[in-house]
């Protein structure tokens, strides 16, 4: 099956955004870290996201997608809108893993990387052009390469 220009298009988008902010905390470490949840803890004793979920890295991942987006002809705000979803979608997920106790990194197959693709990719796919069949495809590309890579972020 080929995978239109729209497709890899949107992949480079996704990694743009999910990997910037992980470069990103291994080049600056904890400077700039100011969490997301601003360290509020809810009544089950857990943080709200977790401590690894910066607005370094929202912003970091967003301008990342917007320079993508820019890059390879498309408007900033699709860029900028794409990985603010990628983004929020994570951090959804981190909320989800706080409250089912897992520590902060800890790798969940499937809920660490099926709402950050396909959010997106939902969102997005009649701007970008993209059919059911590309989504799918571009969410499993992803979900593989996130799944083989995830050594490299630990």
């Amino acid at each position: 099956m080929l995978i239109g220009i729209e497709a890899l298009q949107a992949f480079a988008l996704l990694v743009a955004a999910n990997a910037t902010p992980v470069v990103v905390a291994k080049l600056a470490r904890w400077r700039w870290a100011w969490p997301l949840d601003f360290g509020y803890v809810l009544r089950d004793g857990e943080r709200l996201f977790g401590a690894h979920k910066t607005w370094r890295g929202l912003v970091a991942g967003t301008l990342a997608s917007t320079l993508a987006a820019w890059s390879m002809g498309l408007p900033p705000w699709v860029g900028a809108g794409f990985g603010v979803a990628a983004l929020i979608a994570d951090v959804l997920s981190s909320a989800v893993k706080r409250r089912l106790k897992l520590r902060p990194g800890t790798e969940t197959v499937g809920l660490d990387q099926l709402g950050e693709a396909l959010l997106p990719l939902l969102l997005f796919s009649r701007f970008l052009s993209l059919d059911a069949a590309e989504v799918v495809t571009v969410t499993v590309v992803f979900a593989a390469l996130d799944i083989a890579l995830a050594q490299l972020r630990h």
